[in-house]
């Protein structure tokens, strides 16, 4: 599967604190399709010029400067919660003019994976785009129309689309279109992984990694799911590790956080505020 870009420098500690916003993004929107739909659409604003990337990512420009650029080109456009989001990534520093709009395309798929973790498809959803990606990779000729430009967008839409002999998810058809109309200068194969690799960073974040001394019950386990749930707005799956080690309490790796109530954490601090 085709990793996504290895960021360096400032980029790589923006992407991290662009998706911290695109959860807080996601947990307040009354739409996540629409906004979804927003970010990919300013993926292609981006991409379509180079002059307003150089704008976005220049480090001689303040950041109010660059917020206020985005609000100016963009904000009647697009929804307040996507012109807010991309006016608070123009604030942060990147590395490159590419990374920006890079990024974002990755906080467009996470959000579209969301939609369908949402409406309870995101399972299928990887199902059918794996299923389709082996499709298309064992078909040369499929996988150069695919990829060609010389084809219609609508012509190349409706020929992935029709690879499917079953019906499948609204979330699958969402994100079939925009990988078709998003190729960004890859090839279909290449765009596909991509979008499965993003789809599977989005799948960890509404995982939950939860370590105890000891078995917990169904209901303790229901629990923690409901209040990280509550947390992200959207549905969390708990995944669970036995480990002789936590000694007491329960230790919770979820997203970017480690929730930490063992035992053996408590000495530790305990022990580092002695020292300290």
């Amino acid at each position: 599967m085709s990793k996504m870009a290895e960021l360096v420098g400032a980029s790589r500690q923006s992407r991290a604190n662009a998706r911290t916003l695109l959860d807080v993004s996601l947990k307040t929107s009354s739409d996540v399709v629409a906004l979804a739909n927003d970010l990919f659409a300013i993926v292609e604003v981006l991409d379509s010029s180079a002059a307003l990337r150089r704008a976005l990512t220049d480090p001689s420009r303040t950041s109010s400067d660059k917020s206020a650029l985005v609000r100016g080109l963009l904000g009647s456009k697009f929804s307040p919660a996507a012109g807010e989001l991309i006016a608070k990534l123009a604030e942060m520093r990147w590395s490159g003019p590419s990374d920006f709009a890079d990024v974002l395309e990755q906080l467009a798929i996470e959000a579209e994976a969301s939609a369908a973790n949402i409406a309870g498809e995101l399972d299928r959803l990887e199902d059918e785009l794996f299923a389709l990606s082996r499709i298309i990779a064992s078909n040369g000729e499929l996988r150069q129309g695919l990829s060609s430009q010389q084809f219609p967008l609508a012509a190349r839409q409706e020929l992935v689309t029709s690879l499917s002999k079953d019906k499948v998810a609204a979330a699958t058809s969402r994100m079939l279109a925009h990988i078709v109309s998003g190729l960004r200068g890859r090839n279909i194969e290449s765009t596909m992984s991509y979008y499965q690799s993003a789809i599977a960073a989005r799948r960890e974040r509404v995982i939950a990694h939860v370590r105890t001394a000891v078995s917990i019950s169904d209901s303790q386990r229901k629990k923690i799911a409901e209040v990280l749930a509550v947390k992200i707005g959207q549905p969390v799956r708990v995944n669970m590790e036995i480990d002789r080690s936590v000694m007491g309490g329960v230790s919770i790796r979820f997203a970017d956080e480690l929730i930490d109530a063992t035992i053996v954490s408590r000495l530790a601090d305990a022990g580092r505020a002695l020292a300290g």
